[in-house]
């Protein structure tokens, strides 16, 4: 093969006058296979180190019950959000045990308590965490010119 001539067609096949066009041909599966095993170990691939990616519910009594409750279907950020009158938060609380949430009928009350308390309308808003590094002042991270 290598030091050759070329195959000429023959008997109606195509002739291989270009024998590395199968070696270039399989540049790019073995390039995606090298960056798909490296990907993982590059800076893209990691999540920042002092990021709490999830959050806890506010402690109080009924906590546990409400992550067990709650954090079943739900992430944290879906309850800590939330701003609703003690008969709204009564209404979810029902919807959501109508839909499969587990709640003792003995903490039923205390629940909807607790989520009361803790994201009724007079509380101040949900400030989500921040998962990324912010840039500074100015357009495009450049330093703002005085005028």
């Amino acid at each position: 093969m290598w030091g050759q001539p070329p195959l000429q067609q023959a008997q109606g096949r195509l002739s291989a006058v270009r024998p590395h066009a199968a070696r270039l041909a399989a540049m790019p599966v073995m390039v995606a296979a090298v960056v798909a095993a490296i990907f993982p170990f590059t800076a893209f691939g990691q999540k920042p180190a002092n990021v709490k990616l999830t959050e806890d519910l506010p402690s109080g009594s009924m906590q546990a019950k409400a992550t067990t409750s709650c954090l079943e279907c739900h992430e944290a950020r879906i309850i800590l959000q939330q701003r609703l009158s003690k008969a709204a938060w009564a209404k979810e609380v029902d919807k959501m045990i109508k839909w499969g949430a587990v709640v003792d009928p003995n903490d039923h009350d205390g629940l909807i308590d607790y989520l009361s308390t803790n994201f009724s309308s007079d509380q101040p808003a949900y400030n989500p965490p921040r998962t990324s590094i912010e840039k500074p002042p100015g357009k495009n991270g450049e330093a703002k010119q005085a005028k």
